[in-house]
């Protein structure tokens, strides 16, 4: 079992937080307090920029699918449209009405969003910067999520409103029903790996470019992992718990303002999220398609050199960005390409097919690697 030794860039930063603190005389306890938000307020930031930028490739990419033009007068080529958006919900009327439950309507949004941030914590956008390097990062997030339907049947039943709960129990069977296939495709990535750690998975993908990343030895994972986070996050075709034609808009029927603005904002930060764990878990992270040593070589450097680990580490982050919209660009693309499925043949899909086939590759997974242990991480 090969071990990778990471030191996460939190630790080096709050020590040098809590030196400059310490420098102009604040207490080692109120230089703690202090630094507690930051990491949260750092996640929240990239989330957020993330969800800008996102919503405005969504319309824009919707649009020329189209052949339309989307936003343009809202800052150059419509730049700031997602903004007016945010500012538009955030100045509406906050409505409940008058036969709902108050608290559990209002609890509804923030259980939604709030484990969706809070996975953040464990995503590795580069070698040395993630926020939490926990041991068991991969299992944190799906965990995590499994909170996110609490919420949404929450907000179905609090409505008071059958399409809203129509859309709350919809999304509750369509989580449980794809939450298992994914966690099971997750699982022979872990086993590959030897290792629960986000950092550790990118770590193993990293020996020979393109050619040692995880899809190549887990296509059907792949496949499978992708499904099922499209299913989480309620994209097309798979958008039955809000579909317009059937449910209004399902669980948010009854939502105005910035509870609404909640639910939008956690379904975009989910997509972005789960577009960066399938970069982590299958397409190398911010591993580069070609080796490091190549790459060093063509700048006539060591691996070690000052120049190549600056080189690496910025564009690092520039190749985990870049895998992760790719996908969010496919997943656009899907919105206007596939028609909605029917709730049963969701659930048939989840059930009936996703799941013995995740299974079997977890099974052939764990044969294999007992076969081949060099090839399959042992």
């Amino acid at each position: 079992m090969q071990t990778f030794v990471v030191v996460t860039p939190g630790l080096d930063l709050q020590a040098s937080f809590l030196d400059l603190l310490d420098d102009f005389g604040v207490s080692q306890g109120l230089a703690h307090l202090l630094w507690l938000p930051l990491p949260m307020l750092t996640v929240l930031v990239s989330a957020v920029v993330g969800v800008l930028v996102n919503v405005w490739l969504e319309r824009k990419i919707s649009a020329a699918v189209q052949q339309r033009i989307g936003p343009e007068y809202a800052g150059a080529l419509g730049i700031l449209q997602p903004l007016a958006d945010g500012l538009k919900l955030l100045f509406k009327e906050d409505i409940i009405p008058a036969k709902a439950d108050g608290l559990l309507f209002t609890l509804g949004p923030v259980l939604v969003l709030v484990p969706v941030i809070l996975s953040w914590l464990v995503v590795p956008f580069g070698q040395n910067l993630l926020i939490s390097n926990v041991g068991v990062g991969v299992f944190l997030w799906i965990a995590l999520s499994s909170i996110q339907p609490i919420g949404l049947l929450m907000s179905g039943y609090s409505s008071n409103n059958k399409y809203s709960l129509l859309g709350g129990l919809r999304a509750a069977a369509q989580s449980i029903s794809y939450e298992i296939p994914l966690a099971l495709s997750v699982l022979a990535i872990v086993m590959m790996s030897n290792s629960l750690s986000t950092v550790d998975i990118v770590n193993q993908q990293s020996g020979a470019g393109i050619f040692s990343w995880n899809i190549w030895r887990q296509p059907v994972g792949f496949v499978i992992f992708w499904i099922c986070v499209l299913a989480e996050c309620e994209r097309l075709p798979f958008d039955l718990p809000e579909a317009e034609e059937e449910l209004v808009a399902g669980y948010q029927t009854e939502y105005a303002g910035m509870k609404f603005a909640l639910f939008y904002l956690g379904s975009y930060i989910n997509l972005v999220l789960s577009a960066l764990l399938v970069s982590v878990l299958y397409l190398g992270g911010w591993g580069f398609p070609i080796p490091v040593e190549w790459l060093a070589g063509l700048l006539g450097q060591s691996v070690d050199a000052p120049l190549v680990q600056v080189i690496t580490g910025s564009l690092g982050i520039v190749m985990t960005v870049l895998k992760a919209y790719l996908l969010v660009f496919f997943a656009i693309l899907l919105r206007w390409t596939v028609p909605r499925v029917r709730i049963d043949q969701l659930l048939d899909l989840g059930w009936k097919f996703l799941l013995p086939v995740a299974l079997v590759n977890l099974l052939v997974t764990a044969a294999l690697k007992l076969a081949f242990p060099g090839a399959f991480g042992g």
